[in-house]
Formats: structure tokens, sequence, C-alpha cells
């Protein structure tokens, strides 16, 4: 979803191209030499290959920096950086327990194992970077909102407790065109 965010919000003209990651298509030798880290999404742009979300917003920034969609002050830039990449490394449990077909297909799992102290590493840390009722993570809107969104959404719409001021942060940010967007493509059946 993040590229794809990313893309549309850039204003770029884009093809996706399915692949079926049940049947190993992400494994295949034409995908294998495509993909470095066989992962998807991978972007091609001009001869060059490009997989991981984040890497790939990074490099449209660079590349489009005319509708940015991370932060132009160097810290909050960083900071947005930083949630994603906290959002990617510590919060495996949770992506593990609620993948995305609670948000993207309204499948609900079962009760959530890991959790500690009243909730999650997800309401907990997101509590600590949504400050208040902030509508965005860093002043304005950026790539690191609709990731973070995504994560708190595998747990709200699962049922799982979550703060209520993250329940509107993670409300707000689907609400964005983009965002929509994705949420309301048409998918497989499952």
């Amino acid at each position: 979803m993040s590229v794809y965010v990313t893309l549309r919000e850039k204003g770029l003209d884009f093809e996706t191209v399915p692949v079926d990651l049940d049947q190993g298509q992400n494994q295949a030798d034409d995908y294998s030499r495509l993909s470095l880290t066989q992962r998807v999404p991978t972007l091609v742009h001009n001869g060059f290959a490009l997989s991981e979300s984040s890497a790939i917003s990074e490099y449209l920034e660079d590349l489009y920096p005319e509708r940015p969609v991370y932060p132009r002050d160097p810290r909050q830039r960083a900071r947005a950086r930083q949630v994603q990449a906290w959002l990617r490394s510590d919060l495996m449990p949770i992506r593990e327990e609620r993948s995305t077909l609670v948000v993207f297909y309204g499948v609900k799992q079962g009760h959530c194992r890991r959790r500690a102290g009243g909730g999650t590493q997800a309401d907990r840390g997101g509590a600590g970077v949504v400050a208040g009722g902030a509508e965005y993570l860093c002043g304005e809107w950026s790539i690191a909102d609709a990731d973070l969104a995504v994560m708190l959404n595998r747990l709200i719409l699962n049922g799982d407790e979550v703060p209520q001021r993250l329940k509107d942060y993670a409300a707000r940010q689907w609400q964005r065109a983009s965002v929509r967007e994705w949420a309301e493509k048409v998918r497989p059946a499952l």
C-alpha cells in the first residue's frame, strides 16, 4: 500500500503487475532476477529495479520532490523515517498475528497472544508518536502516517483494544484519497 500511495500522491503514472505470493511467484527465477530481495512490491523504473516499500518511497521522493510524501524539515523527515523503520522492524509479532487480511478483506483473527501491560507495542508506541489528538505524526501528512494507520488498523479492525485517540488518528488517515483508493481496490477472492 505504501508505494501505491506514494505513486498516487506524487501524481505519477504507473502500471501494477500482480504477483501471487501464495503460488511463490516472488521466488520464481524471473522475479528473483528482478528483485534482489524477492519482495513485493518491486518498482521497475528506467531499467532499475528496487524492492522494499520504504526504499522505493525514498527513491521516488528523491526523484520527484515537487509533491513530497516526506516532511521537508530534516528533523521531521528523520522522524517519519524513524517511525517507518520501527513499524517494519519492532512490530513483527503484530504483523504475524494480525495480517492485513483484516484490513483489506475483513478476515478477523483470534485473540492476540503478545499483549503486555494492557496494550500492544503498536498502541503503546503509537500513543507515543501520535501526540494528543495530532492529525499527523510530523505536523503535516507523510507516508509514515499511512504506514502507521495500516499497522493500527490491523488491531482496530480485528476488535483489539486500542486507545480512542489512535482509532481517531487511523480513521483520519484512511480518509485520504490515495489511501482510500488502495483500500477500496477490488481484490481477488481468497
